[in-house]
């Protein structure tokens, strides 16, 4: 009789290697841009999508298990939609045992008052919507505002920017608010979209759709993100590749004139450190499809915590 060998690729083992996946990355963007430190109140702004939920299932278990203290609370806006299910997230919060706040506000009615039918509403919406949840972090005496944007997200705002604004622009991990008394963290930036839906699929995250703006088609966003889903599809690696450039930006091979003095640029007898290279051969640094969990590098606290609690 023939014995078999469990297999790598069984349900459970999808599971942990995605989540261990997730979980590294999570760390390695807290880790990099110092999102989170001791005695820190983190606002986990909770929308009832997969993004969220994964968020913060990922920050509960860093609370558990890293080396510094940080309370967590989870805020959800009620914008009042029609046929909204209020009484998902309460109870799922209250399951989880974590502190959380409902925060109730009519949105909707502003919106599509302000906006005429068919035309785009998410940019009015999320002005309101951030607006309402700064106004809540003050509140409550948050320090960090944790929003569950990815980095696909990131890479969609860099083309809406450069097709539509004319600005090379993308969402930052981390940045402060215009006002100056915010700190917007986003932990999930190193995040693949395809990872975090998987995961949510696979832990059955209780999702609520958006339905003041989900039911709009052709918004430009959605064009933007179909681009690149088909690039990923077409030539592997071309989205890691795109957000490694978001880390290596070279201001003297750009043209902005206020990030680099053009002006007063000048000859020298010496190497210079931002010179043309169009006399030496060029050199390919070629992404590989080696996870990035696989690879040996230096590990933060952040970064090591998985690998220590799974």
């Amino acid at each position: 009789m023939s014995q078999t060998t469990p297999s790598n690729k069984s349900p459970k083992n999808i599971l942990q290697k995605l989540q261990k996946r997730i979980r590294h990355n999570t760390g390695k963007a807290i880790a990099d841009f110092n999102m989170i430190e001791d005695g820190d109140k983190v606002m986990v702004c909770l929308s009832g999508g997969k993004d969220s939920y994964t968020m913060l299932d990922v920050l509960l278990h860093m609370q558990r298990v890293a080396p510094i203290n940080f309370d967590i609370v989870a805020v959800n806006l009620d914008q009042k939609q029609p046929g909204f299910p209020e009484h998902i997230l309460p109870a799922y919060l209250e399951d989880l045992g974590v502190d959380f706040e409902i925060v109730e506000e009519d949105t909707y009615s502003i919106v599509t008052d302000k906006i005429e039918p068919g035309k785009t509403t998410c940019s009015l919406c999320s002005r309101l919507r951030r607006g309402i949840l700064y106004k809540t972090a003050t509140r409550l005496g948050a320090t960090k505002i944790a929003l569950g944007h990815h980095r696909d997200d990131m890479l969609e705002t860099l083309f809406l920017n450069m097709f539509h604004g004319g600005k090379l622009k993308s969402m930052p991990p981390k940045l402060v608010s215009d006002d100056g008394k915010q700190m917007v963290i986003r932990p999930l930036a190193y995040c693949s979209e395809k990872d975090i839906a998987e995961y949510s699929t696979q832990l059955e995250f209780p999702i609520i759709p958006c339905n003041l703006c989900g039911s709009q088609e052709n918004l430009q966003r959605k064009m933007i993100k179909g681009m690149l889903q088909d690039w990923d599809k077409r030539y592997p690696s071309r989205i890691e590749s795109m957000f490694k450039a978001l880390q290596n930006v070279t201001p003297s091979h750009l043209a902005d004139s206020s990030l680099y003095n053009f002006k007063e640029l000048q000859t020298q007898d010496s190497p210079f450190s931002d010179g043309d290279i169009g006399f030496d051969q060029p050199e390919f640094d070629p992404l590989t499809s080696e996870k990035s969990e696989d690879k040996p590098s230096s590990i933060t606290q952040f970064e090591a915590i998985e690998v220590n609690n799974l």
